[in-house]
């Protein structure tokens, strides 16, 4: 029986609204329906604050370019303090987070380097972001509690209080 019609039976014997919620966030692939979403965390190497302004602006853009280009969709973005940057991504199953995270990290430090060559020498040998990153997977039912949270990075903690 294919997927569809088993969530449609699902459907017109519960009154489950969580049921409905995640129906709405389903993505049919060639091979597979899937619900994938992924909270990531990235730190600028040595937590310098370089992430504003014109930097800032270029990054989200070619942030957007690497989702295009690779695939995958980016639901909520921020860049938190100038020193991090906080992303709500949807993807194919198929996309390990390790490569969603290697693409992003990777052609974003080459590009942003080209774009502003004087970066390079504000980090010590050259690398923009650190090695680790802090992800979790999102379910429906904590979507737009996610959202708020990223878009809450651009505002100063004093203000928040």
């Amino acid at each position: 029986m294919c997927i569809n019609r088993i969530i449609a039976k699902i459907l017109t014997n519960s009154k489950s609204f969580c049921i409905i919620c995640v129906m709405k966030e389903l993505k049919q692939y060639r091979t597979c329906v899937a619900n994938v979403n992924y909270h990531i965390i990235f730190c600028v190497k040595y937590r310098h604050k370089i992430l504003d302004g014109a930097v800032a602006d270029f990054l989200k853009k070619t942030i957007f370019d690497i989702a295009t280009e690779k695939d995958f969709t980016i639901k909520a973005m921020e860049i938190g303090e100038s020193d991090h940057i906080h992303l709500f991504i949807s993807a194919h199953p198929k996309h390990s987070i390790g490569q969603i995270v290697k693409w992003i990290k990777g052609i974003s430090g080459i590009k942003l380097f080209k774009k502003f060559p004087d970066l390079r020498h504000l980090l010590w040998r050259g690398q923009l972001w650190s090695h680790s990153y802090y992800v979790e997977t999102i379910g429906s039912t904590s979507e737009e509690n996610i959202k708020k949270y990223i878009e809450n990075q651009n505002i100063s903690h004093s203000s928040r209080r």
